[in-house]
């Protein structure tokens, strides 16, 4: 074999062998690192190619994402990455606190923000994923309005800049779990204003959206 020196082998470019499906990995890869912004690129590397390997949803945002003004603090959590938990562990419904706390990490997210809502969520063992994103959904906004808004627009299957619908049961669901936390929101107050959104619902076939309950004409969530 030709060498540059004692110890520098050189190899010709038909010695080395690509695979070739390296290059669309790789690209792959560059644009989630972009989308996502992790703040340890190490450890979301390495999430993010286990999840690859095992089939599983990788960590990754759909699109780069802007500061919220509405934040209370900088948690490390925004709703791009709240998204991004739900894609990889809404499916489950029911998922070891365990595993969450894993996808937490690979995220890079604080863990005293996770300790925090495990405290005020009463978690443990076997989780609700729903109460938890509903939970940390909350910690985004200054109230349980904003929180609604926010989980609307995350899980809805509307596409980007639609209504943001998602169906009426799981709002119910979710508002009155938001409600029970918050311990301040009268069930009189509850009751009022999902029969007020009930005017909405029917004529949308099952489905509420933020429109309805940003509405003047509804009574405040909270």
């Amino acid at each position: 074999m030709p060498s540059v020196g004692p110890d520098e082998p050189y190899y010709c470019s038909q010695q080395i062998n690509i695979p070739p499906e390296l290059p669309d990995i790789l690209k792959q890869f560059t644009k989630a690192a972009i989308r996502t912004q992790p703040k340890d690129v190490l450890a979301w590397s390495s999430a993010y190619f286990r999840a690859l390997s095992k089939g599983e949803t990788p960590p990754v945002k759909e699109r780069l994402e802007m500061p919220v003004a509405t934040q209370k603090t900088d948690t490390g959590l925004t709703p791009g990455l709240l998204g991004v938990l739900n894609k990889q562990l809404g499916p489950k419904k029911i998922i070891p606190l365990s595993v969450i706390e894993e996808k937490w990490k690979d995220l890079a997210l604080p863990k005293e923000k996770f300790d925090e809502l495990v405290r005020v969520g009463n978690f443990g063992g076997d989780t609700e994923w729903l109460k938890f994103f509903s939970l940390a959904a909350s910690s985004l906004g200054e109230n349980i309005t904003d929180a609604l808004k926010t989980i609307c627009e995350i899980l809805t299957a509307d596409p980007d800049g639609g209504p943001a619908r998602i169906p009426f049961t799981l709002f119910k669901e979710l508002y009155k779990y938001l409600a029970q936390i918050d311990g301040e929101i009268p069930q009189e107050h509850i009751d009022s204003v999902l029969g007020h959104l009930n005017y909405d619902v029917e004529k949308q076939e099952g489905f509420v959206q933020p429109r309805n309950f940003l509405s003047q004409d509804c009574p405040k969530l909270s």
